[in-house]
């Protein structure tokens, strides 16, 4: 590497061999960097970030070098970005305004048999965007739902993303990872005559159709809307009719007594499993809750011994969730030091 003075004016440039790395997508042997500056302290100061900014066009444009269309979408991108622009489809760049549009094309590095593809596939717009399909849309839904993560868990999180998970795996099944601008009405009522041969056949009810259909939608509108595609998808009039709803019955008080508290009934259960199943009895706190007590939540000194149910380390699963609940009988003996 070295710095010399190129042309008249005295302004100084850096002067290296292109890495055989490279040679694919750069012809030249020798590369010419102009430093815009004549003062050696000043050319020595810029000399590492200018030869890092060509470095990192190369890897964009060897990036760019592939018959994968994402990959080479994405390369085209980065490659704008180093360049200084803003990566816009070549309709869009041809509405920007006169002097912005001439910046675009200085950007375009001239050669011998004439303008750099990979600069001009990024700074004009000519990259072609590859087709978003259904289960690329599920991938881009975790970045944009993100806020919808903040305060999980790694296992609320796991729990969070599988119904959505299985959504898309059985309409990738009925119908095929298209291109979310090509999903047709026709392909929504094959996936919704697929859950009901399912419900006729009574594998499942409906409520586990209608889930896979909420999931599905959510993630197409999502990502609809935040990515501005401004498609209409056909998603209405899909869910079916819950008509027997019906509710869990309780435990009563002598199936806890005779089957959950009978002498040796739990002995199936390690310590801990025993101890929360316990304290759910007079608590009716959730396993995950009790699971997630920090020590400072148990409150076994107070004058009325309690839990406190925080957020901490983990997503409520609302508002409501956060309180304290008095330990009493079975509940409050299961707690190590309670006795």
């Amino acid at each position: 590497m070295a710095i010399k003075k190129r042309g008249k004016g005295g302004q100084l440039s850096l002067y290296k061999r292109v890495p055989a790395r490279y040679a694919a997508i750069e012809p030249r042997k020798f590369i010419w960097l102009a430093l815009h500056t004549d003062s050696l302290a000043e050319a020595t100061r810029k000399e590492a970030a200018t030869w890092a900014e060509m470095v990192e066009a190369w890897e964009a444009k060897l990036a760019g070098d592939t018959q994968d269309a994402e990959q080479r979408f994405k390369a085209a991108k980065e490659l704008a970005a180093v360049r200084g622009f803003r990566y816009r489809p070549a309709a869009k760049v041809a509405e920007l305004p006169m002097e912005d549009l001439r910046d675009r094309m200085k950007a375009v590095q001239k050669r011998q048999d004439g303008y750099d593809a990979h600069d001009a596939a990024a700074v004009l717009g000519g990259a072609q965007e590859p087709p978003l399909t259904v289960s690329a849309a599920l991938e881009a839904f975790w970045e944009l739902a993100r806020e919808k993560t903040f305060g999980k868990s790694a296992d609320q999180l796991r729990r969070w993303k599988n119904p959505s998970i299985k959504a898309v795996r059985n309409f990738i099944d009925v119908v095929g990872d298209k291109p979310i601008s090509q999903i047709s009405a026709d392909d929504m009522l094959d996936f919704r005559s697929w859950w009901l041969d399912r419900i006729e056949a009574g594998e499942v009810g409906p409520g586990s159709a209608n889930k896979d259909l909420i999931h599905l939608g959510e993630i197409l509108k999502t990502v609809n809307k935040m990515k501005r595609l401004n498609l209409r998808l056909p998603l209405g009039g899909l869910s079916f009719r819950e008509t027997d709803v019906s509710q869990r019955p309780p435990f009563s008080a002598n199936w806890i007594k005779d089957k959950l508290l009978a002498p040796g009934a739990l002995d199936g259960l390690n310590e801990d499993a025993r101890a929360i199943l316990l304290v759910m009895v007079n608590t009716g706190a959730r396993p995950s809750e009790i699971a997630n007590l920090a020590a400072d939540r148990i409150k076994l000194e107070s004058n009325v011994p309690h839990i406190s149910i925080e957020g901490e380390g983990r997503q409520l699963k609302s508002s409501y969730a956060k309180r304290v609940i008095p330990l009493c009988g079975v509940s409050l003996e299961a707690i190590p030091g309670a006795s």
